[in-house]
């Protein structure tokens, strides 16, 4: 009997009660009325729940008095102990195993329908062979049940391990590895790279003491495979090539070198099923299993897995192929896009690009810096909304209009961004994006007192850091605008500050500080601190550095980073920054 302190009041019980737990069960309050039943046990009953509850056990099932049932209940009821039995119960034609116990709550009847399980023991009962056969019958399928399962489980397994990498190579030795032992006492996995090279890229062997002499083997097969072999046969007729019973004609019709076929003798091959790795009409590689004599000619189950799993695993790896070019593709892209600064006389400029670790490796973050024909330098940043290829896309078209019009107008650059904002409804390109748009400017007079100016102008962007040489780090703040793309009727503002000498002006997109769950002036503050711990590192490093700091391993968006070192400007260009590098001279016209 449960503890009474341990049970719950009645009330509570019901509310925990689980309604839809697979065993049957139901409450007899002190009257033998129904106070609960959980809906599994009035399908056994062949009632329903709303059937029963109130009414009376002996009223509903009358056919139970003077059965093992009552006597179970009474005895549980009048001695606190927990009982049980099993019987037959005429009226619903079943066997029902009954367990009683007492709580607060009444009695607690479990019960389960246990007729086929009856009928089963006493067909067994009748006769012994007929036990025993079923007996090894069911251990049969047991086994072969148990081999499907592995077999099933192998399948996912290779659709996990191929999808979830981009590296061929990695791939293929997953599948090896995971196809040993359970297909074949060793494995062999060959790709065909693009320039026709075929390469041994997948090996595992069930025994490690063998695993040397199979990488042995498999260095010099590739060079001394004829034609005949299993491998170069299955590539042209993009069919698998089985040899049950692999004798020493087969290996001297395989191997053309007598010291690959020396290679090949402690390794002991008795069977070989080679199947090619075909996806979207091309063979790419194949997958070669061997057994040892100890395990024979693979089996129907295993070869009917086999091709099945080649199949999927050459899906996979062409899905991989395909991905892996398309990122290439990407960053081709990216390239084209993101160009080097120019290098004006005695400003240092340093630009990166991190992409998102997960995706494609290619967004809307964008950088540039160029001259107007009058001299001034422009830097621009700027994200455009999303993260992919037509984000990218987008952002080539914004960061084009931004260059262009800046080039042409010379205009401040808050005319720059109404111009621009205009530009993208008026010409209906399909993308919002926030910039931040500033020009160093220095006249003549302000060139010969050393001084340079910096007026910039923000369309919902992060604004710029700058950390002046003694190590101080300052936010420039000035009135944000909204961002382009929405044709924004409103003014747009100009923010001003001087460019000290030995200055770095930091412009970066929110990638750079911005956290889920982190607020955005603490991500700010964290950025300013590590600005200021790079104060004094060459411009390169410092852009590492912070990059480092801030981001690690892991990029949760697009982050681009343009900085400006603003060296002396009565001084020879330093060497760490590089040579001067200027576009050509064009004439503006008047």
């Amino acid at each position: 009997m449960i503890p009474s302190a341990a049970v719950p009041p009645p009330g509570d019980l019901l509310l925990q009660a689980v309604e839809g737990m697979d065993r049957p069960l139901f409450v007899l309050d002190e009257d033998w009325r129904f106070a609960y039943i959980n809906p599994a046990g009035a399908r056994v009953l062949d009632r329903t729940v709303h059937g029963l509850l109130g009414r009376h056990v002996w009223d509903e099932f009358p056919e139970a008095l003077g059965s093992p049932f009552e006597q179970l209940y009474r005895e549980v009821r009048d001695t606190g102990t927990t009982a049980g039995t099993e019987a037959w119960f005429g009226p619903l034609g079943k066997w029902f195993r009954a367990d009683a116990f007492l709580t607060d709550a009444g009695l607690v009847v479990t019960y389960d329908d246990v007729t086929e399980r009856r009928r089963i023991e006493e067909e067994r009962a009748a006769a012994v062979r007929s036990r025993e056969l079923a007996a090894n019958e069911a251990a049969r399928a047991a086994a072969d049940a148990e081999r499907a399962g592995r077999h099933l489980m192998l399948l996912g397994d290779i659709n996990l391990a191929m999808t979830s990498t981009l590296d061929v190579d990695e791939a293929v030795d997953r599948v090896a590895h995971l196809v040993v032992p359970l297909l074949a006492d060793w494995c062999l996995v060959s790709v065909v790279d693009p320039d026709g090279t075929r390469r041994d890229v997948g090996r595992a062997h069930g025994d490690p003491a063998q695993a040397e002499a199979m990488h042995r083997y498999a260095d010099a097969r590739v060079a001394t495979n004829l034609a005949g072999a299993p491998v170069p046969t299955a590539l042209r007729s993009s069919r698998p090539v089985i040899i049950p019973q692999l004798t020493d004609a087969h290996i001297e019709a395989m191997v053309a070198v007598p010291a690959a076929r020396e290679a090949l003798r402690p390794l002991r091959p008795a069977a070989v099923a080679t199947f090619p790795l075909v996806a979207r009409g091309e063979t790419f590689g194949a997958i070669t299993l061997v057994n040892g004599p100890g395990r024979g000619a693979h089996t129907a189950d295993e070869l009917r897995t086999a091709e099945i799993a080649s199949r999927r695993a050459a899906l996979a790896l062409d899905n991989a192929r395909l991905a892996l070019a398309n990122q290439q593709v990407a960053e081709r892209l990216q390239l084209s896009l993101l160009s080097p600064p120019v290098q004006p006389d005695t400003l240092e400029l340093a630009v990166r690009y991190r992409p998102a670790t997960r995706g494609v490796s290619i967004g809307g973050d964008w950088y540039d810096a160029f001259l107007q024909p009058d001299g001034d330098t422009v830097l621009v940043i700027g994200d455009v909304m999303g993260h992919d290829i037509e984000a990218a896309a987008a952002m080539g078209q914004v960061k084009t209009l931004v260059r262009g019009i800046a080039f042409d107008r010379l205009e401040d650059p808050a005319g720059v961004l109404r111009r621009v904002d205009h530009a993208l409804v008026g010409l209906a390109v399909p993308a919002m994006a926030t910039a931040l748009v500033c020009r160093i400017e220095q006249g003549e007079q302000e060139r010969s007192a050393g001084l340079r100016r910096l007026r910039w102008s923000t369309a919902g962007h992060p604004e710029p850091m700058l950390l002046l040489a003694d190590g101080t780090v300052r936010d420039l703040a000035a009135v944000v605008g909204p961002p382009l793309g929405i044709g924004w009727l409103g003014p747009r503002s100009d923010g001003v500050a001087e460019l000290p000498e030995g200055s770095t002006l930091l412009l970066f997109t929110d990638g750079l500080f911005e956290r889920r769950g982190v607020l955005l002036d603490e991500g700010r503050d964290r950025l300013r601190a590590a600005v200021g711990d790079a104060a004094g590192l060459p411009l390169d490093r410092l852009c590492d550095r912070v990059l480092g700091e801030m981001l690690g391993d892991g990029v949760e968006d697009d982050v681009a980073v343009l900085a400006v070192r603003a060296h002396p400007v009565h001084a020879d260009r330093p060497a760490e920054a590089g040579p001067e590098i200027l576009p050509p001279v064009v004439p503006h016209p008047a």
